[in-house]
């Protein structure tokens, strides 16, 4: 899973670096040469939509995600156990269902419209690269969830630190 988000990662970094140099030559032709370019944000659309795919598949595999552990606090090491087992759970399917639905719109493609305004840049790639980033991110939680059992008596190795 780490080699699949760090090719997510990657692809988010180049999503980056493009956005970056559109984003400098949209103003410098905006502003200094007084003639925008025409479909400048449709391409900053979509590397940005690269560059969050990137970000959600390598956050999933690194425990990049800001969490405040309160639960203890209130209800010890059994209450931090159940609701870890219910938010991963629920994170699981949660992650699953936006993946498939992300499948199914890029699925439809030019037939539902599902293109950036000015240039027709089809989003279905941008769909999948999303669906994508959210299964491996579901599947990541899922294999966080069953760990979590297999070492429901002892430390899990994924519980957040406190």
């Amino acid at each position: 899973m780490k080699l699949l988000s760090a090719v997510f990662a990657v692809a988010g970094a180049l999503a980056l670096a493009v956005l970056a140099v559109v984003t400098v030559v949209g103003v410098f032709w905006r502003y200094v040469l007084r003639d925008p370019i025409f479909g400048i944000e449709d391409i900053a659309t979509m590397a940005l939509t690269v560059a969050v795919a990137g970000a959600i598949a390598w956050g999933a595999t690194r425990g990049s995600h800001v969490s405040v552990n309160v639960i203890p606090w209130f209800g010890g090491r059994k209450l931090t156990r159940i609701t870890d087992v219910l938010a991963r759970a629920i994170s699981t399917g949660v992650l699953l269902m936006a993946s498939v639905a992300l499948f199914k719109k890029g699925s439809c493609g030019s037939a539902c419209g599902a293109m950036t305004s000015n240039l027709s840049i089809l989003h279905e790639p941008f769909f999948y690269a999303l669906g994508g980033a959210m299964a491996l991110f579901s599947a990541t939680m899922l294999l966080h969830l069953l760990i979590g059992l297999a070492h429901w008596s002892g430390d899990d190795p994924h519980e957040v630190a406190d």
